[in-house]
């Protein structure tokens, strides 16, 4: 437990995950007057460090999240991470507690298969076509059947981790091994796309309220080996596209029902626009929100939760979000360039205060705001060229 007891009779809200998106939602939970609580895998995560409470769990046991729910008694248990025991969450709602969105919308979403069959077998809204594996030999006939290229990707995992393009039959083994090593729980099963040829790939934040859907202008980003690099926003789209983005972006949201900020991922293409994934919570992508709309991403998950209005979100100035990764697994570090960065006007920077380093870990985010997005886009880069990590060992 971090802090000193929070004696309040504020509501308890539980967030379930505690990276940096988890911050800025403890953050934003606070400034409502809630009492919060942080919950992750390992200690000292980012919000861990800025909630009332926090809580060290294995937070695939279901023993160990009904007995801290139990304990606590929150009056809204909010999920940030995939790698969770939805089956504990399904069970404490039905015994009355509130999951948001909701435990089914949880449950749906934590792998890749519930949601892609809900999305293009429910639905019927375009995707790429897509086969399900459970070992090598099946991964070899689904490759065939929907043909190369293809991506390969585990059915639960995070940040784009165990993510790879299939490109010729050498590749499938490889493929497998990294779907099965970067997948999260214990479902040793592959979700095998059809490699779309999109102009852009967007996220269109969609926005449950008591008052009605509403959504934030599209977010444009670039990805590496399934991870987001950059994003800006807003993201150009035709009439034609941003009409048809939304219309799915609301079939799918509605579906899952509840209130909160859905992160609804989608290929512009010239054949149309397709649905690719979908988060029950803020999205990583929708960070670059922090400078460039009047209320972000993470304030408007929050009120949308406690059952505020959410009526009114504007953009304030065309911006942009870079990404500073790390490249070894170290337990002492330092983010160097702040000063220098921080010279780029109308720059910020967030610094997410993670215990240690990993390799491809996110430690910081650039942001940028100017005239454009091809200028917002040039100023984040000139910062975050700035950024770098030292490691134990090593001289500044």
């Amino acid at each position: 437990m971090l802090g000193a007891p929070y004696t309040s009779q504020a509501k308890k809200f539980m967030l379930l995950g505690a990276g940096e998106l988890g911050k800025e939602v403890i953050i934003e939970a606070q400034r409502l007057g809630l009492e919060t609580i942080a919950v992750d895998r390992y200690n000292e995560a980012p919000a861990m460090q800025v909630a009332h409470h926090s809580y060290t769990i294995d937070m695939l046991d279901s023993a160990q999240l009904r007995e801290i729910i139990t304990k606590e008694k929150p009056d809204f248990i909010v999920p940030e991470i995939e790698a969770l025991d939805t089956s504990a969450l399904l069970e404490m709602e039905k015994e009355g507690f509130t999951i948001v969105p909701t435990a089914n919308a949880t449950f749906l979403t934590m792998d890749r298969e519930g949601i892609r069959r809900l999305a293009s077998e429910t639905l019927g809204l375009p995707t790429a076509k897509y086969e399900f594996a459970n070992s090598l030999e099946e991964l070899q006939e689904a490759v065939h059947k929907i043909g190369k290229p293809c991506v390969i990707k585990p059915v639960m995992s995070s940040s784009g981790k165990g993510q790879s393009i299939c490109r010729n039959n050498e590749d499938i083994e490889k493929s497998w091994k990294e779907a099965i090593e970067g997948g999260r729980g214990k479902n040793a099963r592959v979700i095998i796309e059809e490699f779309i040829h999109f102009d852009s790939e967007i996220t269109l934040l969609t926005v449950r309220s008591t008052n009605g859907t509403i959504f934030c202008p599209p977010i444009g980003h670039t990805q590496k080996d399934g991870d987001y690099i950059e994003s800006w926003q807003p993201h150009f789209m035709s009439d034609e596209q941003l009409e048809e983005a939304e219309s799915i972006a609301k079939k799918i949201t509605d579906t899952l029902g509840g209130y909160g900020v859905f992160g609804v991922e989608l290929f512009l293409t010239s054949n149309g626009v397709y649905f690719s994934e979908v988060s029950p919570r803020p999205h990583d992508t929708g960070m670059v929100t922090l400078i460039t709309q009047n209320l972000s991403e993470f304030a408007l998950h929050v009120r949308a939760i406690v059952g505020l209005p959410n009526t009114n979100v504007r953009l304030y100035a065309a911006g942009a979000s870079k990404t500073l990764k790390a490249d070894r697994e170290c337990d002492v570090y330092q983010i160097n360039g702040l000063d220098k960065a921080l010279e780029v006007p109308d720059t910020e920077i967030r610094v997410f205060g993670k215990p240690k380093t990993l390799v491809g870990r996110r430690m910081a985010v650039t942001l940028h705001t100017n005239e454009t997005v091809e200028l917002a886009l040039e100023g984040v880069r000139k910062a975050a060229e700035q950024l770098s990590i030292t490691y134990q060992g090593e001289e500044k």
